[in-house]
Order: structure tokens, then C-alpha cells, then sequence
């Protein structure tokens, strides 16, 4: 794949205190992958490049509103997440409690998400963009091409990667700006994702790589 600033964008999912975040209610079983791919570092330096070569930015979050609790069934991570309160906030017209909460920004990336050129999609429910208006809004700008970064690797990486291909994106996959749960029983998420990455993707690209190429 090839990128220009024109035709190509920044997506990142969940750049979010719950995920990325020591004190995030995540930490326990993601903290150790993050470290290893060092993600935060490596979502900033995609930032950063982003920002400094004109490349639109986008983010899809995660936000879960009390009447999210309210669902009937769900899948074995999507009940845990309801369960540990992930991603909660007060309601979808207040920002009561945000700032700093496990649903706010990493403190690091906010002076790149909240610039007033960032894209902050609606939020996704699940996993992937389907119920979002990620899709929407790169169309209208014309994006053709996504740069997919964040968190975590075999949940909502893996669904927004699936989605944006059906809908006709070319997708490359930062691979080291990503990170997944390793649980003794369920296994490891990275490792799963970055096997199926590696058969679904565009291009399988690190943060390096990715720099390089937004600069060229």
C-alpha cells in the first residue's frame, strides 16, 4: 500500500484511559501486552506524524450509557466489560465525571484528539463501526485508504478491520500500536489478531513503517 494525505487517514480505536492506562480496569489483563508492543509510545508517534504531515485523524471510541446495561445477552468479553463498569459514563448528553475517567482520552494523545481537526466518531457498541458513523465520515472526506491503529487488537481492531474492507477500504494494520487481553484460559488475544491480520489485511505494517510513510 501506498498513502497520501488526500486519500488516506488515521483511524484509532479506544485511545482510552480503560485501555491504556495502568489505572485502567483493563490493566490486569492487557497491561502486560502493552508493554511489550510498547502501544502507548507507538500511538503517539502515529499521532504525532499524522498531525505534522496533514493526514487526517479519526477516532472511533467505546461509551457505554446506562441504558447499554440493559442488554439482554452479549458476548463472554462484551459481559465482562458491562461487569467491571468499562467505558461507562453518566449519560450521552453529559460529561459529568469524564475527564480523567476510564471512557477519557490517554492524557498524552488529548492535545492531538482535541485540536478541533480530530474526527470523534460516534461511539461503536460492540466491537466494530457498524453502529457508528466511522464509515460516514471517511467518505465524506473523500478517505479511501485507513492506517488502523489501537486498541485492543483481536476485539475491536480485528472488527473495525473486517467492517472497513466489506465497506471497500484498503486497510494496513499498525501492528505494534495495538495490544489484546492474554488470559490463561481464553488465551491470547495479540496472537490471535495478528495471525488473522496478517490473512485479511491490506498491508501489515509497524509504527515505524507507518511514519516513514506519511512523511514520504
Amino acid at each position: 500500500m501506498t498513502f497520501d494525505n488526500s486519500t488516506t487517514a488515521l483511524v484509532l480505536t479506544d485511545p482510552q484511559n480503560d485501555f491504556l492506562s495502568p489505572d485502567g480496569v483493563t490493566w490486569e489483563l492487557v497491561g502486560n501486552s502493552v508493554r511489550e508492543n510498547n502501544t502507548v509510545e507507538h500511538i503517539d508517534q502515529l499521532l504525532a506524524a499524522a498531525k505534522t504531515t496533514g493526514y487526517k485523524v479519526f477516532i472511533s471510541p467505546h461509551y457505554y450509557f446506562p441504558q447499554d446495561h440493559q442488554w439482554e445477552f452479549g458476548g463472554t468479553l462484551e459481559k465482562k466489560m458491562h461487569e467491571i463498569g468499562m467505558f461507562d459514563r453518566p449519560g450521552p448528553l453529559s460529561l459529568e465525571g469524564f475527564e480523567g475517567s476510564g471512557a477519557d482520552w490517554l492524557e498524552q494523545y488529548k492535545p492531538y484528539i482535541q485540536d478541533g481537526k480530530t474526527v470523534i466518531c460516534s461511539p461503536h457498541k460492540v466491537y466494530g463501526p457498524e453502529q457508528n458513523d466511522l464509515v460516514l465520515q471517511l467518505r465524506k472526506r473523500g478517505i479511501s485508504k485507513v492506517v488502523l491503529a489501537g486498541m485492543s487488537a483481536n476485539l475491536c481492531i480485528e472488527s473495525h478491520l473486517r467492517e472497513l474492507l466489506e465497506q471497500g477500504f484498503d486497510v494496513a494494520v499498525v501492528a505494534d500500536a495495538t495490544a489484546a487481553a492474554q488470559h490463561p484460559e481464553l488465551g491470547d488475544g495479540y496472537a490471535a489478531a495478528l495471525t488473522n491480520f496478517n490473512y485479511i489485511a491490506g498491508a501489515v505494517i509497524t509504527t515505524d513503517e507507518a511514519v516513514a510513510s506519511f512523511a514520504a
